[in-house]
């Protein structure tokens, strides 16, 4: 397993890096989530709708038919990048790239009922495929973010670190 990159140009994560970025994640409605093509190997990027369970763990919902959960289901590694921009320049906006592993879950059991309720919470509008055969929700696990939280300032957050609800 390849080791994070090199730290010199990463500050020690902070609390309030942390509770940044763990509510920047709560926040996002929608993500780029790249993968790995079971075809060719190279990575692929698309847009998903995402929410998180009550721990801060990222959930997905996507149609069995799309590359990307084809992908995920040959390969789990994957990476989601969050965040907004607003007026300016995008590239000083917050921003979070969680490299994870994608699980995706069993129809029955209390985090899928979760994963169900969260997500659909914040996208009314699936209520619409919600129960369409092909679709699925994925848990993606962070091993690490690489969280931007402003122009300079940028960190490399443990997994671990990253669970756990917003402050």
């Amino acid at each position: 397993m390849r080791k994070s990159p090199s730290s010199s140009a990463f500050h020690t994560p902070t609390p309030e890096a942390i509770s940044q970025l763990k509510e920047l994640i709560s926040d996002a409605t929608y993500a780029s989530l790249a993968t790995l093509s079971p075809d060719e190997g190279y990575p692929i990027c698309s847009r998903a709708g995402m929410s998180t369970l009550g721990d801060g763990t990222p959930i997905i919902y996507v149609s069995g038919l799309a590359a990307h959960t084809q992908a995920l289901l040959a390969d789990p590694r994957c990476s989601l990048l969050v965040g907004e921009t607003g007026k300016g320049d995008p590239l000083t906006h917050a921003r979070a790239t969680l490299v994870c592993v994608a699980a995706p879950l069993s129809s029955q059991g209390d985090i899928y009922a979760e994963a169900r309720a969260r997500y659909l919470g914040n996208h009314p509008k699936a209520k619409l495929y919600a129960d369409f055969a092909d679709f699925m929700y994925f848990t993606l696990r962070p091993i690490r973010a690489h969280y931007v939280a402003g122009f300079g300032r940028a960190y490399v957050i443990d997994g671990d670190t990253v669970l756990g609800a917003a402050v």
